[in-house]
């Protein structure tokens, strides 16, 4: 079976104010995510399915789908906004756990999923590979984990799903919507109010994760308790996470997930004003002769 990489990019990009998942920022006008996929293909992944909005499909396509499509074979999944609920003003999808399970029939055997607009570090991509190849039972999932300092910004907040980990294990996941880069730190709120600080060293995910197709199941499941309960309190908001998923069943003692730590920074586009950093840390990279440029020349 190929091995597979689930690319998130149906993401609306509020907060960046644009469609940020193909936004040059290259020394040849490549996009965050030729640098992802160039990284996954270096590691040995055969397909991407990219999860993207109708309405993007055909520039998507062209300025990325298109030019991997050489290296890698590629699959396309549409996520939408509900029908019902954009009447009602809703303006998002229901959210990441939304995204994956929509990826049902598109992947066989374990797969690997990343964010479009993360620049993760060309290191995590061997690195989940092999927990890739080591998965052999259901249930039995994995996880890229980064330092907490390695993912902030001070440009403002960001959300990252807050790890408590043993061993080398998984015990517990919260997704935080609003965390800053405060005091020694970092620190979230709930409220808006009240922060509480996240030391040096905490480990967290950037979505970065590894499953096997049993999580399809476990996926619809907690979407339809979403539809039912997180829904209908706040049905133009609401979003079910995928981390938030992934914890409960681990509260359950459904599933096991294996962290890796990667040691690499972070570099992403939750804000415009984060994009001249990405663009030097790419330029350099790329002087350094990590990447081809241009990537798929």
């Amino acid at each position: 079976m190929k091995k597979t990489l689930v690319i998130l990019a149906a993401g609306i990009g509020n907060r960046y104010g644009g469609a940020k998942q193909i936004t040059p920022v290259g020394p040849c006008g490549e996009k965050i995510i030729d640098f992802s996929m160039y990284d996954a293909y270096k590691a040995g992944f055969e397909k991407i399915v990219f999860i993207i909005r109708k309405s993007l499909e055909a520039d998507f396509r062209e300025v990325i789908g298109d030019p991997v499509s050489e290296f890698m074979e590629v699959d396309y999944v549409f996520q939408e906004i509900d029908p019902e609920y954009a009447e009602k003003g809703r303006n998002k999808p229901f959210g990441t756990a939304e995204a994956i399970a929509l990826c049902r029939g598109h992947v066989e055997g374990p797969f690997a999923v990343i964010n479009a607009d993360d620049y993760y570090g060309y290191h995590c991509y061997a690195l989940i590979g092999d927990l890739l190849e080591q998965m052999d039972g259901e249930g039995e999932y994995c996880m890229i984990g980064y330092r907490i300092e390695n993912t902030v910004t001070d440009k403002g907040s960001v959300a990252r799903g807050v790890c408590r980990t043993e061993n080398g294990m998984l015990c517990e996941i919260n997704e935080r919507t609003h965390i800053e880069k405060r005091g020694e730190c970092a620190e979230y709120t709930e409220d808006g109010e009240n922060w509480v600080p996240l030391s040096a060293g905490t480990p967290v995910s950037m979505n970065f994760w590894g499953f096997t197709p049993d999580i399809f199941d476990h996926l619809d499941e907690a979407l339809e308790e979403f539809r039912k309960d997180e829904l209908l309190k706040n049905p133009l908001k609401a979003e079910c996470y995928l981390p938030n998923v992934v914890g409960k069943l681990l509260e359950e003692g459904k599933i096991t997930v294996k962290v890796q730590e990667c040691p690499d920074k972070w570099y992403g586009v939750t804000y415009k004003e984060d994009t001249p950093a990405l663009v030097e840390a790419l330029d350099r990279l790329t002087k350094e002769g990590r990447y081809p440029s241009p990537i798929w020349g």
